[in-house]
């Protein structure tokens, strides 16, 4: 069996048996090594809140609680780790991956460490064809996570919208249609943009379930990812609109 966590995940601060346990990769001393290119300083700031939008979310979070054990968010800034601790979040997934030279992950790296959360950095896309080892390696990391768990791109709207249905249909066994409504204008996403791929991505498996006659399930599911989804032909079955992708790309600025 392929050992996908290897391929692309990155575990910057997963404890490496029960709470309070070491960093992964700690430096001498026992403080995690701070990359010579990591932004530093007040500047971080600055970065975090012009560049990154974080103006935007001090004002409108879009956390929402989608099961007892997930919450799903935008970037959250320090604060907002603090208030997800305070309510007994014990590992954030941050779906942007590793950003050393961008002021929000560098908060939020340094805001985990603080309050003693666990952060996963695990990117995700949200404008191309799921990739294969993504959707195998988001299945083990959610089998390990310390739950509760709060998951998060940049706007709270698309890749942690994908990855929350993902996750509701995967992981807790909700029917993939019912899971298929946390990709929804509620949260920001644009189906008719070039995100709405994510969209496509589950039509496609539910139209395929229905034509072989079986039943959509989690098993199935995986089936058809490994033996029957071909990402460069699936890519070709999908269109976008123009005045949807100028709206998220240019106006609303959706990585």
């Amino acid at each position: 069996m392929t050992d996908y966590r290897l391929q692309a995940v990155t575990v910057d601060k997963m404890p490496a048996s029960g709470p309070g346990a070491a960093p992964s990769h700690p430096a001498p001393g026992g403080q995690p090594a701070v990359p010579p290119n990591q932004i530093r300083g007040f500047r971080r700031y600055l970065n975090s809140f012009f560049k990154d939008h974080a103006f935007i979310r001090m004002i409108y979070k879009n956390m929402f609680r989608i099961s007892p054990r997930l919450y799903r968010s935008s970037q959250p800034t320090p604060r907002h780790i603090a208030q997800a601790a305070r309510l007994g979040v014990r590992t954030v997934i941050n779906l942007r991956g590793r950003r050393d030279n961008c002021g929000s992950w560098v908060l939020e790296d340094e805001a985990c460490t603080r309050h003693g959360v666990a952060l996963v950095n695990f990117a995700v896309n949200s404008r191309d064809a799921p990739k294969k080892h993504i959707l195998h390696q988001a299945r083990e990391i959610w089998r390990d996570a310390q739950y509760p768990v709060l998951m998060h791109c940049k706007a709270g709207s698309d890749r942690v919208g994908f990855m929350s249905v993902l996750y509701l249909f995967v992981h807790e066994g909700v029917p993939l249609e019912t899971a298929l409504r946390q990709l929804s204008p509620k949260y920001g996403h644009l189906r008719h943009a070039k995100t709405g791929i994510l969209d496509h991505f589950f039509e496609t498996f539910l139209a395929y379930a229905k034509a072989q006659g079986i039943e959509p399930g989690v098993d199935a599911f995986f089936t058809w990812v490994d033996d029957v989804y071909d990402p460069p032909e699936f890519k070709k079955t999908f269109m976008t609109r123009w005045w949807a992708s100028v709206l998220a790309d240019k106006v609303l600025r959706r990585e």
